[in-house]
């Protein structure tokens, strides 16, 4: 272990060798739920070991629209539970983490003859900031709408309304979690397939692993499997039961140079076509559009991507909002398109309509958790650590139930020319940041374009953050690829210099791992069919 993530290469030839074979908890998914699923089990004394087949976050805990909220349309939708829930973690977020988790104000627009209006959205949003103790809502005229979003058609505008909700890298977020699980003494592979379940008299004992660079397996016992593989979860199943229990969902984005359409806050919405909530949003120095939402039928072993018919439905929607402000595909900087799981799922009901609660079961022993929202990632972790209570010894008492702690150092002290850079590093590596400036140039510490992103977080998470391939560190550890224009080209020859430094790449690998990116980007992250 080095720095808050676990040395693959170093425990995989530990467990070769007939080490650490045994554990309390292995838990079967990298993204935001399985990694919180560590955190609380190490937290309560628990050998705890995660395991991932391809990156952490690498699905759909990097791909979501970023949003830490307690979904108002759950609200409006009755579902009291989840929204006081959500806006709770919410809040707890936003405390604990700051920099990492920001606050930001949204605008929800009203026009004349569409549902809901200036007074069913007051009633809802009075219920929302009372759930989560704030009063943070108001209603603002044409003219205030217009200076945040200039340009905005004002045919049968009637203003909007004004709450906050919060912001978050969903990946940086998965890091953090995963970081601060192993300080404590987890355990966190990536790219480790589970390649089948151990049984012992019919029920799950463990898994057996696969090594995705050698093809070589171990077999592992647990006292309990937890299966947090979110949309892939009836995979797992599978060796159980051919029951369907997961509808995936996929929602496509936008991304477009700032620019473009410069905006400091959440606009919302409602697409002309559907009556479906479109957001216009600030994103790491660039302007986002989304989300779809619909069936996601594709394999998803292969990585989700944007349609044509989804790219027309986003540029459509803004281009009716923004008459004067006309996007084309020729302006779209990039893309990213996630797929949610969503529980019980009716497959003739809009998807738009789905509940998006977690469910927790047993399948032979076999603990699975899946859906939920990004924002209670905590409370599902809890969920599913409670169903597998019996199978687990008597857990350590939780006495602290911090999901961060913050650095003992404040980011006036860290940099004091710019405290707020600063607090934006403290809130994705903790304690990490300090060591992460002392161990880059100040050359290394100046933003990349129009992002808040270095050469200094990239050394960093080159060196000690799991990284195997290149796209593990434009797409997730940084956003750069998503961020930067054709795939952050300009950047190649300062991150050559950095992974030859920092894992000693050679010419080869080096050019395997560009082609191997470049063939991602173009197909996941660009538009279609621009190959």
């Amino acid at each position: 272990m080095t720095n808050g993530f676990t040395n693959r290469q170093e425990m995989l030839s530990k467990m070769r060798a007939g080490e650490h074979l045994d554990w309390d908890i292995i838990v079967v998914g990298g993204g935001i739920t399985g990694a919180g699923v560590l955190r609380e089990a190490r937290r309560r004394g628990y050998r705890a070991l995660l395991l991932e087949q391809q990156d952490f976050s690498w699905g759909t805990s990097s791909r979501s629209s970023k949003m830490v909220h307690g979904g108002l349309r759950y609200l409006a939708a009755g579902d009291l539970k989840l929204t006081k829930e959500s806006v709770e973690e919410r809040e707890r977020l936003l405390t604990e983490a700051p920099g990492l988790v920001d606050r930001i104000a949204f605008y929800f627009t009203f026009r004349k003859g569409l549902f809901p209006g200036r007074l069913a959205m007051s009633f809802i949003l009075a219920i929302y900031d009372f759930l989560a103790g704030i009063k943070d809502h108001r209603y603002c005229k044409n003219n205030e709408l217009l200076a945040q979003f200039p340009g905005l058609d004002t045919t049968q505008l009637k203003g909007a309304s004004y709450y906050t909700d919060a912001m978050v890298d969903d990946s940086r977020l998965v890091m953090r979690v995963i970081q601060d699980s192993v300080e404590n003494g987890a355990y966190a592979l990536n790219y480790t397939k589970v390649k089948n379940l151990v049984l012992k008299n019919g029920q799950t004992a463990g898994v057996t692993i696969e090594e995705s660079d050698t093809g070589n397996t171990i077999d592992l016992s647990a006292a309990a499997v937890i299966n947090a593989t979110g949309a892939w979860a009836d995979q797992l199943r599978n060796e159980f039961t051919d029951e369907k229990r997961i509808r995936p969902l996929r929602g496509s984005h936008l991304i477009f140079a700032q620019s473009l359409y410069p905006v400091t806050n959440v606009m919302t919405f409602l697409h002309q076509d559907d009556k479906r909530g479109v957001y216009v949003y600030p994103w790491e120095g660039t302007t986002v559009l989304g989300t779809t939402d619909l069936d996601h039928k594709e394999d998803l072993d292969i990585e989700a991507s944007i349609s044509d018919q989804e790219i027309d439905y986003l540029l459509n929607g803004f281009n009716r909002q923004f008459p004067n402000n006309q996007l084309s595909r020729t302006d779209i900087l990039s893309s990213w398109a996630g797929v949610r799981p969503v529980i019980g799922a009716e497959q003739g009901k809009d998807p738009s309509k789905e509940r998006r609660d977690h469910a927790v079961w047993s399948d032979h022993g076999l603990i699975t958790v899946s859906g939920g929202k990004l924002t209670t990632f905590r409370l599902i972790a809890l969920d599913a650590l409670a169903a597998a209570a019996k199978q687990l010894p008597p857990p350590t008492v939780v006495t602290d139930h911090r999901m961060f702690v913050r650095p003992e150092f404040t980011a006036e002290h860290l940099i004091p020319t710019n405290p707020l850079w600063a607090q934006r590093l403290m809130g994705r590596y903790g304690a990490k940041a300090q060591q992460l400036l002392e161990q880059s140039s100040l050359q290394e510490q100046l933003s990349l374009g129009d992002t808040q992103f270095s050469l200094a977080e990239c050394r960093w998470s080159a060196k000690y953050e799991g990284v195997v391939h290149l796209d593990d560190l434009l797409l997730r550890r940084t956003r750069l690829g998503m961020c930067l224009a054709k795939g952050g080209e300009e950047i190649m020859p300062a991150l050559k210099n950095i992974f030859q430094q920092e894992q000693q790449w050679n010419e080869d690998r080096w050019n395997s791992e560009y082609k191997r990116y470049q063939t991602i980007w173009q197909r996941y992250y660009s538009l279609p069919n621009s190959l």
